[in-house]
Order: structure tokens, then C-alpha cells, then sequence
């Protein structure tokens, strides 16, 4: 007689919906949206499929609410870092260190935001937009020069594009000529920093 499946095993909603986010992340980032279905992510969570769909309505509304999810997650370790750090250059240090170590400890985050994938849909892409306008507007309010504040924007915005572009070369890297992560965060804030210094109002 072939022994019935274990049920799975209940957690508090605010928990269950954690879990599933986060089984959610390793299966998106490791074969894209479209290879992966609602009753892969549910049997990787050891859940039922109607549960999986008690908390998302669809494929689609768990993808978006994962790129906010994980977006407010970087947002928040951007934020904490900078707001303990000691003045301007620490804060530019401070906030790179928070990104790049956000993006080391979890790999998975960097192909689901910044992917091929999820720039070739319009919907996700609005939504990693929203993202990197976000750490862009927290980046600007940091930036001490004297200039307005569509410069200052500019600016923020051409710092998390710099990140962006480095991180992805530097995500896909390996062996012996990958960078250590202390070292990577020390080059982008010497070159942050570097710039930063350079910028004056223009008449």
C-alpha cells in the first residue's frame, strides 16, 4: 500500500509567505520565469499547489512582488548602512559595502533584478526600475556638493548604474582573477568618492 504524502507542515501566513518568496528566488534566478512553474516552486517549498496559490494570485504577481521583495531588502541594507556611517566618505563606502555584500551573500538576487529576463517584459522591467529609482533618490540625498538637485540625481543615478555594470561582470567571475568582495567594494568607493570630489556647480 503506497503511504499517503505527508501534509505540509503549517506556519503563520506571514511566515509560509517568507518561505515561499525565498524558495521562489533560487528557482527563478536558476532557470528564468518562463522555465519555471507554480508546482516546481511548490514542491521545492514541500507545499500543496493551492497553497502556493493562496498566497500568489499567479506566476506572474509572485515575480513582481519577489522583485519588490528583494528590491526593499537591498534598500533597506543600503539605508541602515549608510545611516551608521561617519560622515560623507563613509557613507559612500558604507553604502557600496552593503550593496556589494547584499549581492555576494545572496547570488540569486543579482539574475532576478538586473537579468536579460526580466528587461525583455515591460511589467518587470518597470519594477527594476522602480528599484534602482529608488536607491538613486536615497543616493542623492546623501550627496554633500553644491549643486541642485536634478544634478545631484544625475549623479545617484550614475553611481548605481557604475555598480550595476560592475557587479554584473564581477557576479559571473571566477576563479583566480575574481576580486574579493573588500577589495571590489574599495575600488568602486575610491572611484565614487574620486568623482564625487570633482563635482562643482557650472555657470
Amino acid at each position: 500500500m503506497t503511504a499517503r504524502p505527508s501534509p505540509p507542515l503549517r506556519l503563520p501566513a506571514a511566515r509560509r509567505r517568507r518561505q515561499l518568496l525565498d524558495v521562489a528566488l533560487d528557482r527563478f534566478a536558476a532557470n528564468g520565469f518562463h522555465a519555471t512553474s507554480m508546482v516546481e516552486i511548490a514542491e521545492a517549498a514541500g507545499v500543496t499547489k493551492p497553497v502556493l496559490y493562496q498566497h500568489f494570485a499567479s506566476k506572474r504577481t509572485l515575480y513582481l512582488e519577489l522583485l519588490d521583495d528583494v528590491g526593499s531588502q537591498l534598500m533597506d541594507a543600503i539605508g541602515k548602512a549608510t545611516a551608521g556611517a561617519d560622515g560623507p566618505h563613509s557613507q559612500v563606502e558604507a553604502g557600496f559595502r552593503a550593496y556589494v555584500g547584499f549581492m555576494n551573500e545572496r547570488r540569486q538576487a543579482f539574475p532576478l533584478l538586473f537579468g536579460s529576463g526580466a528587461r525583455r517584459d515591460r511589467e518587470f522591467a518597470d519594477a527594476v526600475r522602480r528599484v534602482e529609482e529608488s536607491i538613486a533618490v536615497a543616493i542623492a540625498e546623501l550627496i554633500e556638493a553644491d549643486v541642485d538637485a536634478a544634478h545631484r540625481r544625475v549623479l545617484a543615478t550614475a553611481i548605481v548604474g557604475m555598480a550595476e555594470g560592475v557587479l554584473r561582470q564581477w557576479v559571473d567571475g571566477e576563479g583566480d582573477d575574481a576580486i574579493p568582495p573588500d577589495v571590489l567594494v574599495d575600488q568602486l568607493s575610491d572611484l565614487a568618492w574620486g568623482g564625487l570630489r570633482g563635482v562643482k556647480r557650472r555657470p
